[in-house]
């Protein structure tokens, strides 16, 4: 039988961390526990002496990196020792309780040739969960659904598990802090890994005092994905917008100018998503499917905005106006058609690599 790998990043671990490595060897003494302490103080020490005690192993950060960046160091460890078995992630202040941890990776499916997938532990979020809390995962939750089609009902949770398989794949999700977990959530859902999940209780202790997570700081890296979408669409817009003023005053062909400011800024607006908005699988042929994509999606949006801006115009607005108008209304479907269909890969080569032996 395989064995189980427990990874937790921890960060200025409590006594809370130690009382969750007893539970959990009590419950399973066959554990692999691996903590990786996230360049804490030297005041912590005690914590991780007492962990080690109960067989858990220590692999020390020099400094802090944030959440991401110790779960890829994490996961590394497992993939160069050669790991074989489930793995699952846990959080180091007591909001995950042994018995859910348990059972969250026993609903792996760890055998070769198993579809690539990974399970999550889903909070009932209910009015005994802290504000910022409720309020952030509804807002990811929303923005997750709206970019996948996918219902998940958190998707912060810290608590997940997957096949040893998994880890090389995970190693080149990105972030460095709390928004590697989206972005894990994000590509999985773009590059055919299956999400599933298991309820787990909602456990906050002194309204979760002992989080570090930045409300702002963090805020901004777990909604980089949108924001930088935004930032692309920006540049496309103030191109597409030049271009459409210049050719309509040279032209005097509202169509005309429509379709050659697009296809200008189009082009560039494909380039920047591809690399930094939707990053993923770069083989000829995804490059060539999502080429194609763009550009029937292009085709629609030309159609619209023409439509549109046709009719604002003899509405009696004016023309820089209606581009304003117009471009607001169609970044938003841009954005979702974006994401779940022109840059989606629906035949990832995880779901051919079974487990290692």
């Amino acid at each position: 039988m395989s064995q189980v790998h427990v990874v937790i990043p921890a960060y200025q671990p409590a006594d809370l961390l130690t009382r969750l490595v007893e539970g959990l060897v009590q419950a399973r003494p066959s554990l692999d526990i691996l903590l990786v302490d996230d360049g804490s103080d030297p005041a912590t020490r005690g914590v991780f002496t007492a962990c080690a005690a109960y067989g858990a192993r220590i692999l020390r950060l020099p400094v802090n990196r944030g959440k991401g960046a110790a779960l890829r160091a994490g996961f590394r460890l497992l993939l160069e020792t050669r790991a074989n078995g489930p793995v699952v992630t846990a959080d180091a202040d007591g909001q995950h309780a042994v018995q859910d941890i348990l059972r969250v990776v026993d609903a792996v499916d760890d055998s070769p040739g198993a579809e690539a997938h990974l399970v999550i532990g889903e909070r009932l979020l209910d009015d005994g969960v802290p504000w910022r809390s409720r309020l952030g995962n509804s807002v990811t939750r929303t923005m997750f659904r709206a970019v996948t089609g996918r219902r998940l009902r958190d998707t912060q949770t810290g608590l997940r598990a997957f096949p040893s398989s998994l880890l090389p794949w995970l190693l080149e999700v990105r972030g460095d802090r709390y928004e590697y977990e989206l972005q894990m959530l994000l590509r999985a859902a773009r590059e055919g890994v299956d999400i599933r999940s298991e309820g787990i209780r909602t456990i906050y202790l002194d309204d979760n005092s002992s989080s570090h997570f930045r409300p702002v700081a963090d805020s901004v890296r777990i909604y980089l994905p949108l924001l930088t979408f935004f930032a692309s669409s920006l540049v496309g817009f103030v191109i597409d917008t030049v271009a459409l003023l210049a050719f309509h005053a040279l032209l005097d062909s509202l169509l005309i100018a429509v379709v050659m400011a697009r296809l200008l800024s189009g082009a560039i607006n494909f380039a920047l998503n591809q690399r930094f908005v939707f990053p993923g699988p770069r083989r000829a042929h995804h490059r060539g499917r999502a080429t194609t994509r763009y550009v029937l999606l292009a085709g629609g949006l030309v159609v619209a905005n023409y439509l549109i801006l046709s009719a604002l115009l003899v509405g009696g607005l004016g023309l820089l106006s209606s581009k304003l108008v117009t471009d607001i209304v169609l970044v938003s479907i841009s954005y979702v058609v974006q994401a779940r269909y022109v840059f989606v890969s629906t035949s990832h080569p995880l779901n051919k690599v079974s487990t290692t032996g």
